[in-house]
């Protein structure tokens, strides 16, 4: 299976959007689950996704306030309920899994913060939903979520990306492959340092896609590429573009020695 985030750049109408993910050839998609970004249709976007022949792997969770999940006041309450709502957006519209954002190193974790985690993971218990917590710049903050929080529903989303940005010495893979529910696949360098398409970058991609097929992985090969440095591309240009290189990835994934 293939799936790719469904903003990758391009103004499009929603229903086109989707159509030409499934003309190029992908499978699913990866929804951005907020009205952050112009997205105020977000909502309607499952009921679209699936009459356009597609499936939805995840959603990703609001980022702009990830900071304040642990602070003692009322802007970490209003985060936390947030992503409580979308626990149960998620067994509403049917999407087994959520993407979340936690602070970044320069806010460290604290025993409020792990409370407000574990209530969350209570309700995805309840609700059958994966919460899947994402690498960035917040290695310490992850790895005590991970190892403070033994619960099934709690794992992590693995953003290669990421990875060979921010901690290229560290195996994330080895320390928390285990716990994966969630792939985002991009390369790094360009305008930004990341959200390139694959094989555009430094990253070694048999090497990485070695390591994710070693811990029996079974979700798809979910690329986060973004149009920054293709804007000389339409739309269905560079989901064509797209495609191909997660094919090149899937059978990286499935068939490397």
């Amino acid at each position: 299976m293939i799936t790719i985030y469904d903003w990758f750049g391009y103004e499009l109408p929603i229903k086109e959007r989707y159509q030409l993910i499934k003309k190029v050839g992908f499978d699913g998609v990866l929804l951005w689950w907020s009205e952050g970004f112009g997205r105020n249709y977000y909502r309607d976007a499952p009921q679209i996704v699936r009459e356009a022949g597609l499936f939805i792997e995840n959603i990703h969770t609001p980022v702009q306030n990830q900071n304040h999940l642990w602070l003692d006041n009322l802007d970490g309450e209003a985060l936390t309920d947030c992503y409580l709502k979308c626990v149960a957006d998620c067994a509403e519209f049917e999407i087994p899994t959520m993407v979340v954002h936690l602070p970044s190193e320069d806010n460290p974790y604290n025993t409020l913060g792990l409370d407000r985690i574990k209530r969350i993971a209570e309700k995805a218990e309840q609700l059958g939903i994966n919460v899947a917590f994402e690498n960035l710049r917040n290695l310490a903050n992850l790895a005590y979520v991970l190892e403070q929080v033994d619960s099934l529903r709690i794992g992590f989303c693995y953003d290669c990306g990421h990875h060979y940005h921010y901690y290229p010495d560290d195996d994330l893979l080895s320390m928390y492959g285990s716990r994966l529910m969630a792939l985002h696949l991009h390369d790094i360098g360009g305008s930004y340092s990341q959200h390139q398409l694959p094989f555009d970058g430094p990253i070694n991609w048999a090497a990485a896609m070695k390591k994710i097929a070693e811990k029996n992985y079974s979700g798809a090969t979910a690329i986060e590429a973004m149009n920054w440095d293709y804007k000389h591309l339409s739309a269905e240009e560079f989901l064509q573009e797209a495609f191909e290189r997660a094919k090149r990835l899937e059978a990286l994934r499935l068939y490397n020695p």
